[in-house]
């Protein structure tokens, strides 16, 4: 499967062709929510104007009716033959009183037939200890309805008063003294199934409802059952608005309301929002099938740009990778003859091309570093071989038959490696026999100043391809620059080390023949060299260092360091993942 070769999925042409795409798109995608919003606001807007003019309307013709039964009511209160009964009704004789009934009685009924709102119209009068009512004539003297009305009206209550849970018109003649009982009681009571009936007329659709409250009392009254659950929680969320989408119980709700200053009393309706979207239920349907399309639209880009952009992209720039970790023999293939086809055949063309330019270069470089090889070898140090003929005529000297046969032994298997041009690389095994012959050879000279501690090969290490005479001049760099200057106590060690993908080969002493900076300095110039080889002066270190990173990888090589016993610490880096090498 092939993987993102970048670090960030944001960063990839495939997202950003996507999100180009989703630029364009999205737009139109919000300009439609937009307009479907803007219209179920609209149209809401629109339900609540209409909604509450029928309100206002409402409320308006309530008020004029209660004005037309307040003339009535007033009309009647002052009426002669009604006040002639209140005071003189112990005086009149019998047939004054069935005079004055009978023409009291019609004008009540006549009052009652004036309005549908009206149920009944009752007159109180304490002096007679009779209560007449339009329904039902003359009855005894209704103190319970009476009290009730004279204790709302002591309080100063609105024209609307609440008793036994419907709504009533009350109006009192007093007589002359102050602080006396009401003379009479004219008292209207108004018909709570025609307010509702009322309450009705105003809901326009079969899922709306009305109701109506009187502030004051808190009287209420509901259209339908449904309206008389909703009261509650509408009457509290739409307090100081007059227009408010909520939510009651499980539903959404579009509550209107309109007030009466006059009468004191509030008039609601509800619709719910279902309600309010259905003339919007087309568009509703359109807006979904206008996203689904669109959300499909977008799969189809994202999957035609990833196969036929993204995908063979990624192919190439992944094949560039390759190609920059050194693999060159890779190709790729493209079926369509188009500008990718093209870019994968122009690809195959450079690797070509740059695998034959690497070959020759690698070439040249080879024939370069064999050449200096072989400089290096017939550059055989003048001042080790005297050295090496003093130590012979000392043992010469001394007779010592043994060590002169061991010593001449030593220089021979000595010179005859240094001098073998049959191969480049050799078993790290011998490159190891042939730098411990070295240090003997030096230990005999001397012996007296300076220690070496050579360390065992690790047994997994031995056949370790290596070039020739990397170990062996780097010690012979360590006596000649620093060790034979000391006059005692020299310290030479040699040691190998093993991990997992690096094997180590470690030589220190405690000399103090440079200076940290002249360390740092001579490290700089073996970063160097794998850039610009040729432009240096080529060096005992430098000729190790370029043929070791030319063998296993620029990541191997030589690393200056100051030693832990205070001299130079020389360590070989091989990489045994880089290069050919095998533990």
């Amino acid at each position: 499967m092939l993987k993102l070769p970048v670090n960030s999925i944001r960063n990839t042409i495939f997202i950003r062709l996507v999100a180009t795409y989703l630029f364009v798109i999205l737009p139109l995608i919000i300009l439609g929510v937009y307009l479907y919003n803007w219209s179920y606001q609209y149209a809401s807007q629109e339900i609540s104007k209409n909604s509450q003019a029928q309100l206002s309307a409402y409320l308006d013709g309530l008020n004029r009716e209660i004005e037309w039964l307040e003339i009535q009511q007033y009309d009647i209160l002052q009426d002669g033959e009604l006040n002639k009964m209140a005071l003189t009704w112990e005086m009149m004789s019998t047939v004054d009183r069935k005079a004055s009934l009978h023409y009291l009685l019609p004008r009540l009924v006549s009052i009652k037939n004036s309005s549908i709102y009206i149920k009944d119209v009752f007159v109180h009068i304490r002096g007679m200890d009779k209560t007449i009512s339009a329904m039902t004539g003359m009855n005894a003297f209704d103190s319970r309805r009476y009290n009730n009305v004279y204790e709302e009206k002591a309080r100063g209550n609105p024209r609307l008063l609440q008793i036994d849970d419907t709504l009533h018109l009350v109006a009192a003649k007093y007589g002359a003294s102050k602080g006396e009982e009401p003379l009479l009681i004219v008292q209207i009571e108004l018909d709570a199934s025609k307010l509702r009936e009322s309450l009705m007329q105003i809901s326009v659709y079969p899922e709306s409802g009305a109701f109506i409250v009187s502030e004051p009392s808190g009287f209420a009254l509901a259209s339908h059952d449904e309206a008389d659950r909703l009261m509650g929680g509408a009457m509290q969320a739409i307090q100081n608005e007059n227009r408010q989408m909520i939510n009651i119980g499980t539903g959404r709700y579009l509550i209107d309301k309109a007030y009466s200053d006059k009468l004191k009393l509030s008039v609601f309706s509800y619709l719910p929002n279902e309600v309010v979207k259905r003339p919007l239920s087309k568009f509703y349907v359109w807006a979904w099938l206008f996203a689904g399309t669109t959300l499909l639209a977008i799969a189809i880009y994202a999957v035609s740009t990833y196969k036929l952009v993204h995908k063979p992209l990624l192919l190439l720039v992944q094949s560039f990778r390759k190609m920059e970790d050194g693999m060159f023999n890779i190709r790729i293939r493209h079926g369509q003859r188009d500008e990718f086809g093209y870019l994968y055949d122009r690809f195959n063309h450079m690797l070509i091309k740059l695998q034959h330019l690497i070959d020759q270069d690698f070439r040249h470089k080879l024939m370069m570093q064999r050449a200096e090889l072989k400089q290096l070898q017939s550059q055989i140090n003048p001042h080790f071989l005297y050295n090496s003929f003093f130590i012979l005529s000392s043992l010469a000297k001394t007779g010592d038959v043994t060590q002169i046969e061991l010593f001449t032994n030593m220089l021979g298997e000595y010179f005859r490696f240094i001098t073998r041009n049959d191969a480049d690389n050799v078993p790290l095994l011998e490159e190891t026999r042939h730098s411990r012959i070295y240090t003997e050879i030096q230990k005999l000279r001397f012996s007296r100043r300076i220690r070496v501690e050579f360390g065992e090969l690790p047994k997994e290490m031995e056949t370790l391809k290596v070039p020739r005479l990397i170990i062996q001049p780097i010690i012979e760099n360590a006596y000649e620059h620093s060790l034979e200057k000391m006059q005692d106590d020299g310290l030479l060690r040699v040691a190998f080390h093993l991990d997992d993908d690096e094997a180590s080969i470690v030589i220190e002493e405690n000399g103090n023949g440079l200076t940290n900076n002249e360390i740092e300095a001579l490290n700089r110039r073996l970063e160097r060299t794998s850039e610009s080889a040729e432009s240096l002066e080529v060096t005992g270190l430098i000729n190790i260092h370029r043929r070791i990173a030319l063998t296993y990888g620029e990541s191997s090589g030589l690393v200056l360091s100051r030693s832990p016993l205070n001299g130079l610490r020389v360590q070989i880096r091989i990489r045994l993942t880089e290069g050919n090498g095998h533990v």
